[in-house]
């Protein structure tokens, strides 16, 4: 099982970050051991001064696909749930200098914990899925799917020509504007229109 994330696919994050546009997907990868389930707690790491929490919708992938056509392309996911992708800021802004990787920064122990995952079908529309992220009671990230520069689908289309997708793999679609520091004892609760999905601590 891979995890395959999205970076700069909402407009307003992008400004937020003063990055350009891009003209396609800005692809990197999580190993499984990022992955927290259960609502177990997130331990800030020894090596950052700046973790920032990053919610995001995550399809669930449902079977083997390479070179995927878009007309088929909602065919390979099957579940949509919602993710953080906690962020070492300062490492990642050390990097971006320097042109090197992110994984350090993005790839780390527990830094892609996971909550629920509902049934495509349940969704009136996938391309109008509101979700948010409250921290210690204060919503500090609102998005909508159809906010997003590149549609699942479209999502789908490009990460099958590079690396070929497999059942249980997770894509991380991309976060909306509001990212921010999370500190020791936060509470975060991340949702999918009005259903908790995601209530984990910092620790």
């Amino acid at each position: 099982m891979k995890i395959i994330c999205v970076g700069r696919n909402y407009r307003d994050h992008v400004a937020e970050l003063n990055n350009p546009v891009p003209d396609n997907p800005v692809l990197f990868l999580k190993p499984d051991s990022s992955i927290l389930k259960n609502n177990e707690p997130f331990f800030i790491p020894d090596f950052t001064n700046s973790i920032h929490h990053e919610v995001e919708l995550v399809l669930r992938v449902c079977k083997v696909g390479k070179n995927i056509q878009k007309q088929f392309a909602h065919r390979y996911y099957d579940q949509i749930g919602i993710g953080i992708d906690f962020t070492a800021r300062d490492l990642q802004q050390q990097l971006k200098q320097k042109g090197l990787p992110w994984e350090i920064c993005k790839a780390f122990d527990g830094s892609a914990p996971i909550g629920s995952f509902f049934a495509v079908s349940s969704f009136h529309d996938v391309h109008d899925i509101s979700f948010s992220l409250l921290k210690n009671g204060e919503t500090v990230q609102q998005g909508n799917s159809s906010q997003m520069i590149f549609t699942f689908d479209d999502l789908i289309v490009y990460i099958s020509r590079f690396f070929t997708l497999k059942m249980g793999d997770l894509i991380f679609t991309g976060t909306p504007a509001g990212v921010g520091p999370v500190a020791i004892n936060d509470r975060l609760q991340a949702f999918i229109g009005s259903e908790l999905a995601l209530d984990m601590k910092v620790k």
